[in-house]
């Protein structure tokens, strides 16, 4: 059974499901006032890869990953550019996704929307006044941080010990809180603002009100993972929380970080303070599958420093294991090898150690590389093996040339036959042609091979 490390009790522990054989997870997806950056790719990533991996162990997977689609930022650039808000949040978000499916990140099973949902925050919010766990101010309504005994749980700290206000959010109205670590539930909007109404005013809602109301609706209380960044733990997860219970409500029953994209400076990369590197830019440049090798390579709680080398090892490893699948496609189809897939499933199993499966994955490529030298039966479980470790992971190899035109594998074939007739100078300029127009050309004692 997959174990995953947890915030709250600070241990890895059973992924207890609530329903077997189903699995539902919460992502806290984007605000979109601007393109996905790398830090953005690593959550998706990260969670596409658990998400594949429940999926391959037989599990029914719900994952459920919104949209900010109203927010200071994205009110903030309208104002700066002049445009209608609604402008900025479609085009980024058309943005986001073509940069999800860039990376082959599947789509979340829900993808439900900010505005979508302010009638039901709207709700909300009235049960907490009402139950005297929210209070209006001049400038919005306000939660009751001290109506929740245990509020601070996710942030590992108490409550005195806490920053005021909600991260990196503007403080609304903190003047007359009733306590520096109250945060806002509904702001009242200002002239030319968006507003929907309230019986308190008309507004918006605060940013940590809409991913409870979106978890609740949609996968019910006590739901089983909740996942995000290291940087959502407090305060956005715990306000999350924090007004769940403040209902009575069950909410996630396991909670999941991961750790950050990291500069070259060790800072974390974020829309907010500029150290931004743009993922469209990066899947343009380079292979779409580097980022996700990079990220198998490495532990979802480690900080990754992203860097050119870090992406040059990447592309040079897939080339290898392109070259393998390709020579592998001749061995003849088996069953994978067991043994092979037990090691995969016990590292998965043990809060994602990812970068021991790869190291398994490059192993294993090696001994088939050698039974295929060898002419041994061992290739074929072992090769496929491999094929399906990766598939799990969403890691597609390139090696079958399906992909590649007529006309480019004609060219291939025609270099082989130059160094067949031992026309060297023909076959260096067939090679040279192909590597101008983009191809990876890749020679080996059973012929040649192309890729993008």
């Amino acid at each position: 059974m997959l174990h995953l490390y947890d915030t709250v009790s600070r241990s890895v522990r059973e992924l207890a499901l609530r329903e077997p054989g189903k699995v539902s997870i919460y992502l806290c997806g984007p605000t979109v006032y601007g393109p996905a950056h790398l830090g953005h790719g690593r959550a998706t990533l990260s969670y596409d890869i658990l998400r594949r991996y429940l999926e391959w162990t037989g599990l029914d997977v719900r994952l459920v990953s919104n949209i900010t689609d109203i927010d200071d930022h994205i009110i903030n650039r309208a104002k700066r550019e002049d445009r209608p808000w609604k402008d900025i949040t479609t085009k980024c978000e058309a943005m986001w996704f073509e940069a999800m499916d860039g990376i082959n990140v599947a789509r979340p099973t829900d993808i439900p929307r900010a505005t979508e949902y302010v009638d039901e925050m709207v709700e909300m919010i009235a049960e907490l006044i009402a139950a005297d766990k929210a209070y209006t101010t001049d400038d919005g309504v306000y939660f009751d941080v001290e109506s929740v005994d245990d509020y601070g749980l996710l942030a590992l700290q108490t409550l005195d010990d806490m920053r005021a206000g909600g991260g990196d959010r503007e403080v609304f109205g903190a003047d007359q809180k009733r306590h520096p670590a109250d945060f806002v539930l509904w702001k009242f909007s200002k002239p030319d603002e968006p507003a929907w109404p309230a019986p308190w005013g008309d507004g918006r809602p605060g940013w940590h009100s809409e991913c409870v109301v979106m978890s609740l609706d949609l996968l019910g209380e006590g739901f089983d993972l909740h996942c995000g960044g290291q940087d959502l733990r407090f305060p956005h997860h715990e306000n999350e929380r924090a007004q769940a219970v403040a209902l009575g409500k069950t909410f996630a029953n396991h909670w999941m970080h991961h750790a950050f994209i990291v500069d070259g400076e060790g800072e974390k990369m974020s829309k907010s303070i500029g150290n931004v590197s743009n993922l469209l830019d990066l899947i343009e440049h380079y292979d779409q599958r580097a980022y996700r090798l990079v990220l198998l390579q490495s532990h979802y709680r480690s900080p990754i420093a992203l860097g050119q080398t870090t992406i040059d090892n990447a592309v040079k490893s897939l080339a290898g294991l392109d070259a393998f699948a390709a020579r592998a496609s001749k061995v003849p189809s088996a069953e994978p090898d067991q043994t092979v897939l037990d090691a995969f499933r016990s590292a998965m199993n043990d809060d994602l150690d990812t970068p021991k499966v790869m190291a398994l994955v490059f192993d294993t490529v090696r001994s088939a590389n050698s039974a295929i030298d060898a002419g041994d039966d061992s290739a074929g479980p072992l090769v496929a093996a491999v094929m399906e470790i990766c598939s799990a992971l969403g890691l597609v190899l390139a090696g079958g040339g399906d992909d590649v035109p007529a006309e480019i594998l004609a060219q291939a074939a025609a270099l082989d036959q130059a160094r067949a007739a031992k026309d060297y100078g023909t076959a260096d300029a067939l090679r040279d042609e192909l590597q101008s127009e983009g191809w990876t050309v890749e020679t080996t004692k059973d012929g040649t091979s192309v890729r993008r």
